[in-house]
């Protein structure tokens, strides 16, 4: 795919989505942080209602540290993986109070220091919390970047450079969030809405659908 497809492609996914943002409730940094740390292998919705019910309680380093693990686990018990997850959460307050003063830290090799922070949630809060032009690839953005030929690579890591290399400047703060969001309601995994797609006539996958 050449630049110019690619310009079309977000141009368009721009006139739709002219302010995307994350579908996580949050109110700084930190319950982002806290918030994107639940949703692996989540839905944002689950993530949401569990939250919902824990920042209200406990929505800082110092009251979250103070909940421990087992005051925090009732409150994500409904999500996936939440005894590893509250231990992590746990760990991270603790690691936020004592080495970053309470506040999330800017940088990658910090935020990934943290218990439970890989690259991609690492990306999701240096571009979502701080604005920053990161692209982090969960399956959505995977299949999305594959599929329409986009940024083709067999890791998440591999499609990520290809997005940052290959995607204009004045898109890459945004084009997270709008991949994301392509994916989850029209892209879809099994059954993707090709009729209703607004970018189908620059994506590549158009041609097995047609042929």
């Amino acid at each position: 795919m050449n630049t110019e497809k690619r310009t079309a492609i977000y141009n368009v996914l721009r006139e739709r989505m002219p302010a995307p943002t994350t579908e996580l409730d949050y109110r700084n940094p930190f319950q982002l942080l806290i918030s994107v740390i639940l949703s692996a292998q989540a839905t944002d919705i689950s993530v949401n209602k569990a939250t919902g019910k824990l920042y209200p309680v406990a929505g800082t380093p110092e009251t979250i540290l103070a909940l421990g693990i087992n005051g925090l686990k009732p409150y994500i018990r409904t999500i996936g993986l939440y005894n590893s997850k509250a231990k992590n959460i746990i760990n991270t307050c603790r690691l936020l109070i004592e080495k970053h003063n309470s506040q999330v830290p800017r940088s990658r090799p910090e935020l990934e220091a943290l218990a439970g922070v890989g690259r991609k949630t690492a990306n999701v809060i240096l571009n979502t919390a701080f604005g920053e032009p990161t692209i982090a690839v969960d399956t959505h953005i995977f299949r999305v970047s594959n599929r329409t030929g986009l940024a083709r690579g067999k890791t998440p890591l591999e499609v990520e450079k290809r997005l940052v290399r290959m995607t204009p400047d004045e898109f890459k703060k945004d084009a997270h969030h709008w991949l994301i969001l392509h994916g989850r309601y029209t892209c879809k995994a099994r059954k993707p809405l090709c009729n209703e797609c607004p970018i189908i006539t620059w994506c590549e996958y158009k041609k097995k659908v047609l042929a």
